[in-house]
């Protein structure tokens, strides 16, 4: 190990003697992983739904006797999607060649339901097949919802003075057709006068508790509307592109790039400086020149993993976030950037040696990043087969590993198994570096 040791440093002060060469391996893999989550902590952005309206609704309707501005009010709540005006040919075409995840139909005969209050309109949806239906029928249904809330009021305005008709008594128009309520003050009046009888007095006080149980109607009313309020608290959290998501992303993305480079351009240049064969007589087992490649892929990880948490951590700090301080679980995270670093350095290792030359393993290694963040980005629900591959690679682990250590309240079942994948497949990659090395020095 110590013939190992003095591989290692030799490449250590070859990287530190090329300052711009370091520079761009360290910022390039950082830009791509702001990037990454970027794109991560906004996939959820809002879905474009073609909105068809084959009712040409007014910008004005007058609901429950008030006037309602149903085209803004559609527009508003429209939040969480994106809705673009369309005619109904364009909106299928535009749902079938994926131009649009969904559609929502305001059908004929919409505004008479929505105005006579007597049948409850209905809006009709279509969406795309896969894993993003789901959650696009998810916001169409927020879009329903809060459609609902603003004209609740409205509507509950109009039973209000359907019960005051009752009470009070007085002219109604529904249906089309007028008719005189008698009402429940007036029909004690009219009682009063009748002479005294056990058939008067029930019904006086029939009309009596109808009266007071009538006068709480409103409140009811809006109680059975919305029976459960939803406040928003304020409370002080990280931004989407300083969440623990995106940490995760950055420290796994940033050593897969580094470890996987320079493994595998190291392991390479040995070949093309012709010291494979010198450091085989007897210097140096191949097994030694593989863990030497290794280790060096180990201690740049280790080395730019924590400078990126602890810079996440200085930044989520001074934002006076509460929780998003790292420093107790540093060494936690240190244990899996070194065995992370070493998984993706024997990967590394492995395709420097079927490379042969270290322009073509670098090449090799920039190639294959990208293949193995991606599929690691992929959730297993919608794709499995995409799961089972990232499942074989060391990047996916990497990122539950970062995630977990860093901010699970209880991180250990999900530490204790990413580090065994780690440390199986660093041995599985390691292993073939080594048999392939050792044809890459015949």
């Amino acid at each position: 190990m110590k013939r190992a040791s003095l591989l290692l440093r030799k490449d250590l002060r070859v990287l530190v003697r090329s300052p711009v060469l370091l520079g761009v391996l360290i910022a390039y893999p950082l830009l791509v992983a702001g990037l990454v989550g970027l794109v991560a902590g906004y996939g959820s952005a809002k879905p474009r739904v073609a909105l068809v309206d084959e009712d040409h609704l007014p910008q004005v309707v007058v609901v429950g006797g008030h006037p309602f501005r149903i085209q803004d009010a559609i527009a508003e709540v429209g939040k969480n999607v994106h809705l673009l005006p369309m005619q109904p040919g364009s909106a299928r075409r535009a749902l079938s060649t994926g131009r649009v995840v969904a559609t929502l139909t305001v059908p004929p005969g919409f505004l008479a339901d929505l105005t006579s209050g007597v049948h409850s309109p209905s809006l009709q949806y279509q969406t795309t097949h896969g894993g993003i239906s789901s959650r696009v029928t998810q916001q169409v249904q927020a879009l329903v919802y809060n459609l609902n809330r603003r004209l609740q009021k409205a509507l509950v305005q109009t039973d209000l003075g359907y019960v005051q008709l009752i009470v009070n008594g007085g002219r109604a128009k529904f249906g089309g057709r007028t008719y005189d309520v008698l009402g429940l003050e007036r029909m004690q009046l009219l009682l009063r006068e009748l002479p005294p009888s056990p058939q008067r007095a029930r019904m006086a006080e029939f009309a009596r508790i109808a009266g007071v149980a009538l006068a709480q109607t409103g409140n009811l009313l809006g109680s059975t509307a919305s029976p459960i309020g939803l406040q928003r608290a304020h409370e002080d959290s990280r931004s989407s592109l300083l969440s623990a998501q995106v940490q995760a992303y950055a420290l796994a993305l940033t050593v897969t790039f580094l470890a996987l480079l320079l493994a595998a351009g190291a392991i390479a240049s040995e070949r093309d400086e012709n010291t494979i064969g010198r450091l085989r007589r007897g210097l140096l087992s191949m097994g030694e020149l593989v863990s030497a490649k290794v280790a060096l892929a180990a201690v740049v990880a280790l080395a730019l993993g924590l400078a990126i948490a602890v810079v996440f951590g200085v930044i989520v700090q001074a934002g006076g976030v509460a929780g998003g301080e790292p420093w107790q679980r540093l060494p936690l995270l240190a244990l899996g950037l070194v065995l992370a670093g070493a998984a993706l350095g024997a990967l590394g290792a492995l395709l420097g040696a079927l490379s042969r030359e270290a322009r073509t393993a670098s090449l090799v290694a920039v190639l294959v990043v990208m293949p193995i963040v991606f599929l690691g980005l992929v959730p297993r629900e919608v794709v499995p087969v995409a799961g089972w591959l990232s499942d074989g690679l060391p990047f996916a682990h990497a990122v539950r590993y970062f995630a977990a250590s860093l901010y699970d309240a209880s991180p250990w079942a999900t530490v204790a198994r990413e580090l065994a994948w780690l440390l199986g497949l660093g041995l599985l990659f390691g292993a073939l570096a080594r048999v392939a090395t050792r044809r890459l020095s015949s």
